[in-house]
């Protein structure tokens, strides 16, 4: 079996209350990023470790929560305010009642948690590097250090991100670059979210080091760059119960096909049934291998005709010059 490490700065306490019968009902998850996206790969079938921050009262729980669910935790236990959020679902849809990241990281404790990180990450088949709770948690740059360290070790790095930690990623190189274009147009790497724009978006973070790239569009069909093609990929449409977490299942799908030995055509199929099938569940990260593998069936693809030339054979200095373009706030 395949084993996949997850780089979960800050995973949060989950409180989630909902209608019963007698009354109230009040659920405790773990959640955040990186665990819906390591909820996932289990059930795709690969093996998962998380490197995280477990801190204070909401850390303890955490770990307990992780065990009951088979996931692997190596840890940097500190005494401090941890992540956890309160939603009220009783009405059908997820009302936010409290929603904290938790303290920052300490120097110390971030430099425990980058070298456990290396250790696993190291001996894994393939590194995803997902975001922290709260936008203050940690550095930027630790993505950036972190991506270019493990692909030293020769190891894929998949990375779910946006901002300035997308950035730093790219800088260090990754093998996948997953992002939605609402997280493009906040960050002002495009104008608006028409195709065209996209499309050249994806060309610049291909320039600035991710050898694959895709962009998400909330219903539309999303869109994936590699060296040999531009594609767009249709997940099959499903009745929608929540879309929170969607797009950590697509990632979850797309890392444990690769880790597994799969091609990135595959593992985009295998990506797109796993967030297909997160929306017709409450639970984020939740679903079963066998539905995956029966919903890949109905996912279909299709490469975009004149975009392919356009996208995939730029000259090195016209890629360079994309890219000094879009630093200088020009999508």
């Amino acid at each position: 079996m395949s084993e996949i490490v997850i780089f979960a700065p800050s995973p949060v306490l989950t409180v989630t209350v909902e209608d019963h019968p007698d009354g109230p009902d009040v659920h405790f998850h773990a959640g955040g990023q990186g665990v819906w996206q390591a909820r996932m790969i289990r059930r795709i079938g690969a093996d998962v470790t998380l490197c995280s921050v477990l801190s204070g009262e909401s850390g303890r729980m955490l770990r307990h929560l992780l065990d009951d669910e088979g996931i692997n935790v190596v840890a940097v236990e500190r005494e401090a305010r941890g992540g956890a959020y309160v939603h009220d679902r009783r009405g059908g849809e997820r009302v936010k009642i409290v929603e904290t990241g938790g303290a920052p990281i300490s120097r110390h404790d971030l430099d425990e948690l980058y070298g456990v990180t290396l250790r696993e990450g190291i001996r894994a088949d393939l590194v995803v590097l997902s975001g922290p709770a709260g936008e203050d948690t940690l550095p930027a740059d630790v993505y950036r250090r972190l991506a270019a360290d493990i692909r030293t070790a020769e190891r894929p790095v998949i990375v779910d991100l946006a901002g300035d930690r997308l950035t730093a990623a790219l800088a260090g190189g990754v093998t996948v670059a997953k992002v939605s274009d609402e997280e493009l147009l906040a960050d002002g790497r495009v104008r608006e979210n028409s195709t065209d724009q996209v499309i050249a978006a994806m060309r610049r973070l291909k320039a600035e080091g991710a050898a694959t790239v895709i962009v998400t569009r909330a219903d539309k069909p999303f869109l994936v760059l590699t060296d040999e093609a531009l594609s767009e990929v249709t997940p099959p449409k499903m009745e929608i119960a929540d879309t929170s977490g969607a797009g950590d299942s697509l990632t979850a799908g797309v890392a444990a096909t690769l880790a597994s030995g799969g091609t990135i055509e595959e593992a985009v199929m295998v990506g797109a049934a796993a967030g297909a099938l997160n929306v017709t569940r409450h639970g984020l990260g939740t679903g079963d291998s066998e539905a995956i593998d029966a919903m890949r069936d109905l996912v279909t693809t299709r490469t975009l005709g004149d975009e392919v030339d356009d996208a995939v054979s730029l000259s090195p200095d016209q890629l360079a010059g994309q890219v000094q373009e879009s630093s200088d706030g020009e999508p």
